[in-house]
């Protein structure tokens, strides 16, 4: 590993990584837009269909389940099947059911559809991030802690796409189940044909513009030293990089022990999990990761999930204004104010003051202050703004987890410690829909929730181990 991250750093930034920041930043969006896609069809999915069940946000719950179902199979696979697979597909997945969703009939059938194409999307942003810091000199690893700018537009997107669609095209406020019938609810459906085709258009062009290959740490940890020289010696010849490792200096380390066996091995799959508990501080170093995105999965949903429901009941009690077009608004704006977010969290990083675990405590700190902010809002304008910087907060907390997650785990298991983070982030992700299902969203007690939980994500940001600011990942 050590002569693989030298050879890259020797052959240093070229335009092959700027490409994967790009089309991996795709995988980003993907996942933010997915999730936003449901969250905003809900109210309207609800108004036509009816729920299934009459509290649980079934919708949501699909979701969630799906996302969990996706981050386990992608994340728990990468290690033994490498990289490359989820790169090449998971978009177009993503794509088919997406299109799909748009026409169907019920709440069952729309459901079924929002947990397969969430699946697609689950494990996105493991195998993104991980394929991205694989490839980087270690002057340009910030750039992983910076692609969270594309979550930041995958949610742009459709919040501005909700307002296109779904303030002409949604049954209106006072309308119920047997007032709401399909030919006047065609915005959520509109929003899935349009973010669908976005998604394909993005599938196509991750094919046509990048030839994807294993990452040359995962070919490492396999043992499969001819095929790291191939991958890195042609980066190099095609940007005409210095390059001087050579296969005999590969070989002169010695064999990775166990690699003659099956990929699917009962050693070499327990290995994976037991490597992120070989010794004392690695096993706390995992707990508290464990921790964080089990914390941040359950403050989500309950926040970002039910968060058009939020300003629409709060814009209600500020100034009285219960109409689409004003509520469609107010979400696009915070979803572009989220845009600002990942760019702090990318200049925090690379400080001395503040380092990843810093930067992971100021988002937190803030977006724990603007929480409590909000429950006291009086005014249109205090509604918009404070909601807005809520946005852009916890994108300084969330473009850093996800950047720091995989420069601690070593190369050869770094997606199965990855996809145990988010498979814990989706099952809390699971009871933040439970419970915002069962607490009423238009009273405050919910944002109370979510703002003790960032001040418990304070807390568990300080208490991580490793401070990865100027390191090089293994």
């Amino acid at each position: 590993m050590a002569l693989v991250n030298a050879a890259i750093d020797e052959i240093s930034m070229t335009p092959f990584q700027w490409k994967l920041f790009a089309f991996n930043g795709f995988g980003y969006a993907v996942d933010s837009l997915l999730i936003v896609c449901q969250s905003i069809a809900q109210p309207g999915v609800d108004k036509e269909f009816g729920r299934s069940h009459k509290i649980i946000a079934g919708v949501s719950l699909a979701s969630q389940i799906g996302l969990l179902a996706g981050a386990a199979l992608w994340g728990f696979s990468a290690d033994i099947i490498g990289r490359k697979l989820a790169f090449n597909s998971s978009l177009f997945i993503c794509a088919t059911f997406v299109l799909l969703a748009g026409g169907l009939p019920d709440y069952i059938s729309f459901s079924t559809m929002v947990a397969i194409y969430s699946a697609g999307a689950g494990g996105n942003y493991v195998l993104d991030a991980t394929n991205l810091l694989e490839f980087l000199p270690v002057s340009h690893t910030w750039l992983v802690t910076f692609m969270s700018i594309w979550w930041a537009v995958g949610y742009t997107i459709t919040g501005l796409l909700a307002w296109a669609f779904m303030p002409n095209y949604s049954c209106p406020e006072s309308s119920t189940h047997a007032t709401c019938h399909r030919a006047q609810n065609w915005g959520w459906r509109y929003l899935h044909f349009t973010a669908g085709s976005l998604v394909l258009v993005m599938s196509v062009a991750r094919l046509a513009f990048v030839r994807m290959s294993h990452t040359p740490r995962w070919l490492i940890a396999q043992n499969r030293d001819e095929e790291v020289l191939m991958v890195l010696e042609g980066i190099a010849k095609k940007y005409n990089s210095p390059f001087s490792l050579t296969i005999q200096h590969l070989e002169s380390q010695g064999r990775v022990l166990h690699s003659e066996r099956s990929h699917w091995s009962a050693l070499r799959l327990r290995k994976h999990f037991a490597s992120l508990f070989q010794t004392r501080m690695l096993t706390y170093s995992s707990l508290v990761i464990f921790a964080n995105w089990f914390v941040i999965g359950m403050v989500t949903p309950l926040y970002f999930v039910f968060l058009p429901y939020y300003l629409a009941s709060r814009g209600a009690k500020v100034h009285g204004d219960k109409g689409q077009y004003t509520k469609w608004r107010n979400y696009a704006v915070n979803q572009v104010a989220g845009l600002f977010g990942p760019i702090i969290a990318g200049v925090l990083v690379q400080t001395r003051v503040f380092g990843r675990r810093g930067t992971l405590a100021v988002g937190a700190g803030f977006t724990m202050v603007f929480m409590f902010g909000y429950t006291q809002i009086r005014t249109p304008s205090q509604n918009v703004g404070v909601s807005a910087a809520i946005t852009a907060a916890s994108n300084i907390y969330y473009g850093t987890i996800y950047a720091y997650t995989p420069e601690i785990p070593p190369s050869a298991h770094r997606p199965t410690r990855y996809g145990l983070c988010v498979v814990l982030n989706r099952v809390g992700g699971i009871i933040g829909v439970l419970v915002g299902s069962y607490a009423d969203v238009e009273t405050t007690a919910p944002l109370f929730v979510c703002a003790g939980l960032f001040g418990v994500l304070v807390l568990l940001s300080l208490s991580l181990p490793f401070e990865t600011r100027g390191k090089r990942s293994v």
